[in-house]
């Protein structure tokens, strides 16, 4: 079986929205497997706090450290210090025995009066992990997800299950591949509990800048440091690359999939 671990950046709403963009990220990987990735990551976070302070039992909230928002601000860290934490995060995150697959909704290209944007992310999400694991010898997989979404993510599994209609790359009828291979309804966990929920929060919030850098809906944020351009971007992107399900848009250079697709 496989633990695949949600979180999101941005918000959902539309047509009104506080956000252009919803970006969903995912990361799964083995059961069998997931002692030995906590285990990095908890010895991970134990290096950090000897090497920048960070307390060991604060929550990664990835675009609070950047703009150095609660809980960081007091810990007086320099924007190159939070910067060097997410560069180390994206190291670490590259040696787990994990996948990532990101999807980001361009809301202000929406030509459709009603668009239900979480549905359709996680639509994309969910057969796309499928897909990746129809090969896997235990190819069973589990939704563990933030309290806050998890009627709505179980409102569009059940779906799944019984009917999804994907689009034929060649154009034409859309394809029938209901989701076979889930089992039990998304469960929710509480963030600060869960190291892989954190990671996927990493996950969405690189993205989100990258689709708004790349799209020219959302430029980076006013209060970002200095140090923090889109090249760094990239490289942290490119760290991340040999966790990412890159088939899941080939035509993308990170498998981000944009919704509509341009």
């Amino acid at each position: 079986m496989h633990l695949v671990y949600y979180d999101e950046s941005g918000d959902d709403g539309f047509p009104e929205y506080a956000a252009p963009l919803f970006v969903l990220s995912a990361i799964y990987g083995p059961a069998q497997d997931w002692k030995e990735n906590f285990e990095i990551i908890a010895g991970f976070k134990r290096q950090l706090v000897k090497d920048c302070g960070l307390p060991f039992d604060v929550e990664l909230h990835t675009r609070e450290l950047i703009l150095n928002k609660k809980p960081y601000a007091p810990l007086r860290l320099t924007g190159a210090q939070r910067l060097e934490i997410i560069s180390r995060y994206c190291q670490m995150i590259s040696q787990l025995t994990i996948r990532g697959i990101t999807t980001a909704v361009i809301k202000p290209v929406i030509k459709a009066q009603k668009f239900d944007v979480l549905d359709r992310a996680l639509s994309y999400s969910i057969t796309r992990i499928e897909r990746d694991l129809l090969s896997a010898p235990q190819n069973r997989f589990l939704v563990i997800t933030d309290e806050g979404r998890v009627a709505k993510m179980r409102s569009t599994t059940r779906r799944l299950q019984k009917i999804n209609y994907v689009p034929s790359q060649f154009g034409g009828t859309p394809l029938r591949r209901e989701i076979h291979q889930m089992i039990e309804d998304p469960l929710p966990k509480d963030s600060k509990e869960s190291y892989f929920i954190q990671l996927a929060d990493l996950m969405a919030c690189l993205f989100y800048m990258r689709a708004g850098l790349e799209t020219g809906t959302a430029p980076l944020p006013a209060r970002v440091p200095p140090e923090l351009t889109p090249d760094v971007l990239t490289a942290w992107l490119d760290t991340l690359k040999p966790v990412l399900n890159l088939a899941a848009a080939p035509q993308h250079p990170y498998g981000l999939v944009l919704i509509p697709n341009p």
